[in-house]
Parts: C-alpha cells; structure tokens; sequence
C-alpha cells in the first residue's frame, strides 16, 4: 500500500514541476493555469470529549508531508477560481494522567474554491470546502513519557474514509499565506470495532482544526488582460 501513496505523491510534484515550466511560456493569457500550493506548517487543535468528558488535547504541528498542486480559473484581476490535488498530513494528541496517544492520518484532499482580492500583486482572500479522502492511519502510545507500542493502517476503518472540510485564508504576498480549516466530521469512526468486537470509539467525539502558512497560489507568467489588451493597441497602431 505504500507504493499507493509514494505514486499520489510523484503525480502532484509532477504535475507542479510540469505546471512550472508551462508557466513560463508568457505568450498566452493565463486565465487559466496551475500553481504549486501545500499546505505547509501545520498547526492543529482539537476538541475531544468521551462520554461527554472533556479529554485533555496537545496541539500539534507537522511539516512532512504536505504538498498539492492548483488549477486556477481567473475571471479578472480580482475575482478567480480553483481546485487541485493536496495530500495532508492531519491528526490529534491526547493526553489523560501519564497516558498520552499521538493519532494522525495521511489524507488526499479535493478543494473547491474561490478568490477575492488583488490577484496581480498576490494580495487575496480565498475560501471553501475540501473533501478528504484517509489513506493511512497511524497510532502512537506513550506511558509516562516512554513509547511503548505503534502501528499504522492502510485505509483504516478506525476514522471515517471521506472527510469533508471547510477552509477560509488570507495571500498575504506572492509567497506566503496563512489558512484555516475545520473538519466537519468525527475524526473517529464510531462504529469501529477492534478485534474483540468492541467499539472502540463509541463514545469518543473528536473533532479537528487547523491552522497551516505557505499555501501559494500565485503565478508569477500571468500576464494581466490589461497589459494584453495594451500591447494590442500598440501593434494594431
């Protein structure tokens, strides 16, 4: 199952390094065009109750492995589109008395959405909604500070398969943004049930939220419609 993840992650840096040297070709109107954009830094939070008790949560924060690629409609020099290929990597740590368990999965996610704001320069605002799909689950048990057991699934029942999430973010120059996201579901499956049978989340609500910088959409060849339709004027003297 490995070479499933290793092939998703070669086809989206593919495609961003095919996308970049397209993006040099300054001929045509870049209405339409691909950005590299991962998600970066990531930051999460959780909220995590079982049985209506609230269950003490660590923040998280993850550099590996989180990478995408867009594809880019603008209508003008203000108004845009997009949608794209991004693999995260999401997950909780909880923590009760000397018991703390790491939980994470590595999702591949379809995002649709929309910008508003000075796309020339690179100043915007974006926002959407994302549906997540979870490759491979990983657990991580520690007992006073020591590790003692972990493991990890391929397209594990523990969480649910599709996850769906809305996003909201602001372009804060051509190379840098921030970004938030909540996943509208539990990040456990409930009707899970381990080997014995039991339910082993049944009680267990968690939901998550994240904060990520670095996401790029900006396309440094695209050539506006107003200096297009400028060097029209001069050719057509």
């Amino acid at each position: 199952m490995k070479k499933i993840l290793y092939g998703v992650i070669a086809m989206v840096l593919i495609t961003v390094t095919v996308n970049a040297q397209q993006a040099d070709i300054k001929e045509k109107d870049k209405h339409m065009y691909f950005t590299a954009g991962g998600n970066g830094g990531i930051i999460s939070f959780s909220s995590v109750k079982d049985n209506n008790n609230r269950v003490t949560s660590i923040p998280r924060f993850t550099l590996f492995f989180n990478v995408g690629a867009n594809f880019n409609y603008d209508v003008s020099d203000h108004a845009g589109f997009f949608t794209g290929l991004n693999i995260k990597n999401i997950g909780l740590i909880t923590k009760v008395d000397s018991v703390k368990l790491k939980r994470r999965v590595y999702t591949v996610g379809i995002p649709i959405g929309f910008k508003l704001g000075n796309l020339r320069e690179g100043t915007f605002f974006f926002g959407g909604a994302e549906l997540d799909m979870a490759m491979n689950y990983k657990e991580k048990l520690f007992i006073g500070g020591d590790k003692k057991s972990k493991f990890n699934e391929w397209f594990s029942d523990r969480t649910d398969r599709f996850m769906p999430s809305l996003f909201a973010g602001v372009q804060v120059n051509k190379n840098f943004s921030f970004k938030a996201q909540y996943y509208l579901n539990n990040f456990f499956n409930q009707g899970y049930r381990d080997g014995s049978g039991v339910k082993v989340y049944q009680h267990t609500d968690a939901k998550v939220f994240f904060l990520t910088f670095g996401y790029s959409f900006y396309n440094r060849a695209y050539p506006t419609v107003k200096i297009k339709a400028k060097r029209d004027r001069v050719k057509n003297g």
